[in-house]
């Protein structure tokens, strides 16, 4: 063999032995695991936006279009009828009921994560909403595990990829 050749096969045996290193992946998921951000302890909006911020770049992969953000302050009452509550859940029946484009995702949060449960799950079984109204589309609910399962049933039923992030305080 020649230099050249030898020297070449033994960079690529160093390359796929010091991938195959054990503990390697370990690190990686513990990085991953650090990165994820923490909820702030108050009902501040700025707090929550910013820690909102975070949670959602990380889970932009695969969107090719827009992201709508749907976001309820603490402390909104859903029996005022002009209130941001009623506005919104009117906003995303409207949306649905027009059908939003493959690639886009809808994402859903608020101190009060069954509030906006609440929400999500009136908007989306709104009369008259297709059953493939968010085909190729992400929901991503940001809130509390209580009420991940009833969002994510609201979601698949009208045809979403549906992702949950836990909100951890």
């Amino acid at each position: 063999m020649n230099r050249p050749l030898l020297l070449a096969t033994a960079i690529a045996a160093t390359l796929l032995l010091s991938a195959c290193q054990p503990g390697q992946g370990e690190d990686e998921a513990q990085q991953q695991a650090e990165a994820v951000p923490v909820a702030p302890a108050s009902d501040d909006d700025a707090a929550w936006k910013a820690y909102l911020g975070q949670v959602i770049s990380q889970n932009m992969d695969g969107i090719t279009e827009r992201t709508f953000n749907y976001y309820l302050p603490a402390g909104v009452d859903p029996a005022e009828p002009e209130g941001p509550y009623s506005r919104m859940k009117t906003d995303v029946s409207n949306a649905l009921l027009r059908t939003v484009l493959p690639g886009n995702m809808l994402t859903f949060s608020s101190p009060n994560s069954t509030l906006m449960a609440d929400l999500v799950v009136a908007a989306f079984s709104t009369e008259g909403v297709r059953e493939d109204a968010l085909r190729g589309t992400r929901v991503l609910f940001i809130g509390e595990a209580k009420d991940e399962e009833r969002v994510r049933q609201a979601a698949l039923a009208v045809g979403a990829e549906f992702r949950f992030v836990e909100v951890r305080r």
